[in-house]
């Protein structure tokens, strides 16, 4: 077990004062097996109303509305968590194609099955057909070649700006940042009949790709393993390293901090940092 701290500074700034609609925050992990929460605090600007909520995938949300007019918005989280690491199990009689879910998981599932794009053409299933191994191979084997083959085929590139690339970009590119490497793999996953959803959160280690901002990574359900995870930008399966905030169907239904302003802001700027330390170390600065 590893005690942490962790800072999430999130500010906007705008050339001309905007007026703000509600924000959606998603910046607190939730309380599980794998995640202790022991404190946390959130630190907003301008003030506003704040309640929280329990979304319909679980993730703790933040409802926030700032009062007022402004040239800047400012979120900082600051928590300390437990993280127990739970290894990946090697233990997977399931084969990899085809993927076989209950009747009572698939109906839960369905929606992380279905995929989200349709204009990927041809070079998602080309691609995705040179990651398929050989007949009856277990599902373990083919994700976790899954995640090695986007680590080390495709270049990590940091991107500030929000939004992300579709796969077929990515394919193209042959780069991207950890949200569209994980978009990747999970799209791809979806055209195979895997059930698989979007993460957001942090990692704990400053030679981690995607280190020093909020980062993305997938789950995939395994019959018998439950929800799993991978990340493909750093090439890690259920690593102590990764601590989940949000998880959803698209990239958009995890954005840490999301929301409208009202009003002509002119020019924006977007600034996001992310600390994670041990919490001796963290205290002794």
């Amino acid at each position: 077990m590893a005690r942490l701290i962790i800072v999430h500074e999130t500010r906007y700034s705008y050339e001309r004062p905007v007026r703000f609609g509600q924000h959606r925050l998603r910046v607190r992990p939730r309380d599980s097996h794998a995640i202790r929460v022991i404190e946390a605090h959130l630190s907003l600007s301008p003030p506003g109303d704040t309640r929280w909520v329990y979304d319909a995938l679980g993730n703790c949300v933040c409802l926030f509305e700032p009062r007022g007019e402004s040239q800047s918005l400012s979120v900082v989280s600051r928590l300390v968590i437990e993280r127990f690491p739970a290894p990946l199990s090697p233990d997977d009689p399931h084969t990899a194609m085809p993927i076989l879910y209950s009747h009572e998981d698939r109906l839960v599932l369905a929606p992380y099955i279905a995929p989200e794009t349709d204009e990927e053409g041809d070079a998602l299933l080309k691609w995705l057909a040179s990651q398929i191994g050989p007949a009856g191979e277990p599902a373990l084997d083919l994700l976790m070649r899954m995640t090695h083959a986007i680590h080390d085929g495709f270049e990590y590139r940091a991107r500030h700006t929000e939004g992300v690339q579709s796969p077929g970009a990515t394919l193209r590119l042959r780069s991207g940042a950890c949200r569209d490497l994980a978009w990747l793999m999970i799209e791809a996953l979806r055209r195979l009949g895997y059930a698989a959803r979007f993460v957001s959160g942090y990692v704990n280690s400053g030679v981690r790709r995607g280190a020093g901002a909020t980062h993305a990574w997938v789950q995939v359900f395994l019959p018998g393993l439950g929800w799993t995870e991978f990340d493909p930008t750093n090439g890690l399966a259920e690593s102590a390293d990764l601590i989940r905030v949000a998880v959803a169907r698209t990239p958009h239904g995890a954005a840490p901090v999301s929301g409208a302003i009202l009003g002509n802001p002119g020019q924006s700027e977007l600034s996001v940092s992310v600390t994670v330390s041990p919490e001796a170390s963290a205290f002794a600065a």
